[in-house]
């Protein structure tokens, strides 16, 4: 029984040290670099600033959205549409708006006939003042009705006076109400193509407070004739970065599409990057200075407003 043991804990001995070796051979191996799903982006320039650029509309894209919350009553366009300056886009419920300008116009309308009355008691009153003047100059009027007669064309003048302050008033009241109601209706503020419509009938829009907050815009209008593209350089190469600089961009994933850029101009503030790609080594609170670009829509390849591209800035000097 003892020679049983004794040869079953060297069996395990030797089975226990050939698959230690093997682990070592194992772990000795070359592992074969892994396959990358794309290219990587390579340098066209022999000294250059990399970048990471975002595809926009020509004069950047246009991001609508009501002035006034309310509910919206019906959407006129849909994406792919072309619009001129002026075109309704989308109508909001009028019909508060509207009463409220009906309102307003019949206070305005009995203000009028109030200040006609006025009117016409001002001229009653002055010229029984004047006939007054005329019987004083005789001394057949008394002082006390020269007075009372005085004091009347005042208080008529007086009257006359503040209801021509309240027509003011309500004739700016008026075109207050009548802005509120055209501003219910959102029109197009330049020509243009429709990129997005984030609203529906039915849906209660409002405003943007600001454009970091996470509220898409209603309707995204851009004019896609000519495209441009928005490079963002780390502020660590800012300093690197000249007016004018020579530069190529590739579609993220593609090297076989090479398009040659146009400069714009640089936009002088560094801002806080908001165009991430995803990537480990991406830092969220990286910084970019902002480069504008044009170029020419490559043939036979898609390239649409929103996509990423690599960004390569001549660096000679």
């Amino acid at each position: 029984m003892k020679r049983l043991i004794f040869w079953l804990l060297v069996f395990t001995s030797v089975i226990g040290a050939f698959a230690c070796f093997r682990l070592v051979l194992n772990s000795r191996k070359t592992v074969p670099a892994a396959v990358p799903l794309y290219e990587p982006p390579r340098a066209p320039f022999a000294k250059s600033i990399g970048g990471r650029g975002l595809v926009e509309s020509v004069n950047e894209n246009v991001r609508i959205s009501p002035a006034v919350a309310a509910l919206v009553a019906k959407v006129h366009v849909k994406v792919g549409d072309e619009v001129k300056a002026g075109d309704v886009l989308v109508e909001q419920d009028t019909r508060d708006a509207a009463a409220l300008v009906a309102a307003q116009e019949a206070d305005f309308s009995a203000l009028q006939k109030q200040l006609a009355e006025a009117e016409v008691t001002l001229s009653d009153k002055r010229d029984q003042w004047d006939r007054m003047a005329k019987l004083i100059a005789t001394k057949v009027a008394s002082e006390d009705e020269k007075q009372r007669k005085l004091f009347a064309a005042q208080t008529a003048e007086a009257q006359f006076a503040s209801m021509k302050a309240r027509i003011g008033s309500a004739q700016a009241m008026l075109n207050r109400a009548k802005v509120q109601l055209d501003l219910l209706t959102i029109r197009a503020p330049r020509d243009g193509r429709i990129l997005q419509v984030n609203t529906r009938a039915g849906e209660f829009a409002s405003p943007m407070t600001m454009l970091g907050s996470g509220t898409d815009p209603s309707i995204v209008l851009g004019q896609t004739e000519e495209l441009q593209l928005r490079a963002d350089i780390d502020e660590d190469n800012a300093s690197r970065v000249r007016p004018g600089m020579a530069a190529k961009a590739y579609i993220k994933g593609r090297r076989d599409v090479e398009m040659p850029l146009r400069f714009v101009r640089v936009e002088p503030f560094i801002v806080p990057k908001k165009s991430l790609t995803g990537e480990s080594s991406e830092h969220v609170d990286t910084r970019v200075l902002q480069i504008i670009y044009r170029f020419d829509r490559p043939k036979g390849v898609g390239v649409y407003v929103g996509q990423q591209m690599d960004v390569f800035l001549d660096d000679w000097k």
